[in-house]
């Protein structure tokens, strides 16, 4: 594959080196960043080119922009370069659909989205930890997707184009979220009267832990604690001395872990004792539930 890079950030430079390492050939890059070509340039020795150029040497074009420059991206290449039929255009957003490249319904190209689902915070990091990561797929050459993730040594997973955003939410709560609940542990830490610098540095084992042991059994047989094991004594002495700005949140993640519990337990032939279940749902914001059950 002859292919070209569009915006020399970091996922565009980990890419094109991990894709030139795989036996396929960089023809040109372009950005508007001198700083970025330099980078660039520190890993491949690859010629800057303007878009004409770059357009009619490549078979595949990846526009690795921020988010919000891709559809300029593409509506500047639809209009003021050649088009070059049975191109495939490529962006690695994961929350934009591959069809934002069609800028206009006849063009002679192929749209692909391929997601790196990983946080890259350098090159030197992409570049070590490409190999294993996920990639999200989605349009109008999979076969050709899931061939280049697998090229840059990842693993790639087909996704509904329709429901991409869905994908991406739960990306940003894998990701993005577990730093808040971080930040929520810290808060409930430090009001038991640890300082913030110590219950984040007790707390990250914990959390490791956890992560652990969500590779080694996976869902639903990682969750542990109160609620897994049907323990509302507990519970309600969380509740009764949680600042009130955290009660709902812990509430509604009290109900998704008692949900994961009791999965856990039918899959071992258990489940909650009624009482137990019935007053822990209570407590979780489940209104008039001790009621139901006595009906």
């Amino acid at each position: 594959m002859k292919f070209g890079i569009i915006g020399a950030g970091i996922v565009g430079t980990a890419l094109a080196v991990r894709l030139v390492e795989a036996g396929h050939e960089c023809v040109g890059v372009h950005t508007r960043s001198r700083l970025s070509y330099e980078r660039f340039r520190s890993y491949l020795t690859v010629d800057h080119r303007p878009l004409e150029e770059l357009v009619l040497a490549a078979d595949s074009m990846f526009i690795t922009t921020q988010d919000g420059m891709i559809r300029t991206v593409a509506e500047d290449l639809s209009v003021n370069v050649p088009i070059k039929p049975g191109q495939v255009w490529i962006h690695c957003s994961g929350s934009l659909p591959s069809d934002i490249l069609r800028v206009k319904e006849n063009l002679p190209i192929q749209c692909l989205s391929l997601h790196p689902l990983q946080a890259f915070a350098s090159v030197e990091k992409a570049l070590a930890i490409l190999i294993g990561t996920h990639f999200g797929i989605e349009g109008d050459n999979q076969e050709l997707g899931e061939g280049i993730v697998r090229d840059l040594g990842g693993i790639p997973h087909p996704i509904l184009a329709t429901q991409k955003s869905l994908y991406h939410a739960g990306a940003v709560v894998a990701s993005n979220y577990l730093v808040v609940l971080a930040s929520l542990a810290v808060e409930l830490f430090t009001e038991a009267g640890i300082p913030a610098e110590g219950a984040l540095a007790s707390l990250l084992p914990l959390m490791k832990g956890t992560l652990y042991n969500l590779e080694q059994v996976g869902l639903p047989q990682a969750l542990t604690g109160p609620i897994a094991r049907g323990d509302a004594q507990v519970v309600q002495g969380h509740l009764e001395h949680m600042p009130p700005n955290l009660v709902k949140i812990y509430q509604g993640l009290g109900l998704i872990a008692l949900e994961l519990g009791e999965n856990k337990k039918a899959q071992l032939g258990l489940s909650y004792p009624p009482e137990e279940l019935n007053l822990l749902k209570s407590l979780l914001g489940i209104s008039g539930a001790l009621d139901r059950d006595k009906v």
